[in-house]
């Protein structure tokens, strides 16, 4: 991993839809894992300040996800979603709804992990319900918050902790 970070690509290829794409410097299996595992999530998931305080999945078609971050000065946030497709190491999706309803309607997320030479690609499509729901996310400082996150991803790449979440930790059994 270089010593910069590395921009978060953002497009609007579409009225509904945000794509980012990344490159990790780590096997589309631990980008996966760092996808999908609280004990991952917990560590890398947020803009600067923000963190995980609930983090539930049950990772399988059909199953839920919920989190709730908290910022730095209390402020709560949860949002929730069912998974629609697995993968493993390739692709991801799944609903996202947020509790307050600052984003009106059902917003799909896709992931797509494609390594090359031991480095992944992670593009992620984000389709919301409408144009106008999609705007809006583009007004905030979103690119900013993502590379946020995904530098503290790279991090966690660089030494992932292989223990797993105990049951009832938010881990699906």
């Amino acid at each position: 991993m270089s010593g910069a970070a590395r921009p978060v690509r953002v497009s609007t290829p579409a009225d509904r839809d945000i794509v980012l794409t990344r490159d990790f410097d780590a096997p589309r299996r631990l980008v996966f894992d760092a996808l999908t595992r609280p004990d991952l999530l917990r560590r890398w998931f947020g803009a600067q300040g923000w963190q995980l305080v609930v983090c539930e999945v049950d990772l399988r078609v059909g199953g839920t996800w919920r989190f709730v971050s908290q910022g730095p000065d209390g402020a709560r946030m949860g949002h929730g979603g069912v998974y629609q497709l697995i993968r493993p190491v390739e692709r991801l999706s799944y609903t996202e709804q947020y509790d307050d309803q600052s984003y009106p309607g059902v917003t799909v997320i896709s992931h797509r992990l494609v390594e090359n030479h031991g480095r992944t690609t992670l593009t992620t499509t984000i389709r919301y319900a409408t144009p106008e729901g999609r705007d809006r996310v583009l007004r905030y400082p979103m690119a900013r918050g993502v590379s946020e996150s995904y530098a503290r991803l790279d991090r966690v790449l660089v030494a992932p902790q292989p223990v797993r979440d105990q049951p009832g930790e938010g881990s699906a059994p």
